[in-house]
């Protein structure tokens, strides 16, 4: 038979505590480490203020029931090409199909996660009721697709939908 001579540490006092403080020291720093990166990445607002927000909120009713009453058709077609460049057109009618000329439409593609994706669409007019706008920079996957219409400084249409774009 062989003796075998293992060295055995003793638990004292003194390695307990440095045991305890190093995994807590590893779990808070992770931790930090990890909202950190919550924060920077996603700050999880949809609207700056609230409150303005609230404010706001009887007027938009307004708004949407009014544009229900004007019964406007308006057809949206946006393609991704391959570069990353996005080609919108807005074909816009009012209740009896006649062309909306003259509106000022403002487009964005917004990122739902993250703000600082947002894209904003330079629209403008190429015929009676057809809009045409375009922008660079869009990587593929979902987005929503935010169009507001103006005449005369009011807003007459606004629209936003989830989209796909490949």
């Amino acid at each position: 038979m062989t003796a075998s001579n293992q060295v055995t540490w003793p638990i004292t006092g003194r390695f307990v505590l440095i045991a305890i403080l190093a995994f807590f020291s590893v779990v808070i720093g992770a931790n930090l480490v990890m909202m950190r990166f919550a924060i920077v990445t996603l700050p999880g607002t949809e609207v700056d203020s609230a409150y303005r927000a609230s404010l706001a909120y009887q007027r938009e009713i307004i708004a949407a029931r009014q544009q229900n009453e004007r019964n406007w058709q308006v057809q949206v077609y946006i393609h991704r090409q391959s570069d990353g460049e996005a080609e919108l057109a807005i074909e816009a009618r009012d209740r009896l199909g006649a062309p909306l000329a003259g509106m000022n439409f403002v487009a964005r593609l917004e990122r739902p996660v993250d703000r600082r994706a947002d894209r904003a669409i330079d629209v403008s007019q190429a015929n009676a009721g057809i809009y045409r706008g375009s922008a660079s920079g869009v990587a593929v996957g979902q987005w929503d697709l935010v169009i507001e219409g103006d005449d005369d400084d009011r807003r007459m249409f606004l629209s936003k939908n989830r989209i796909v774009l490949n």
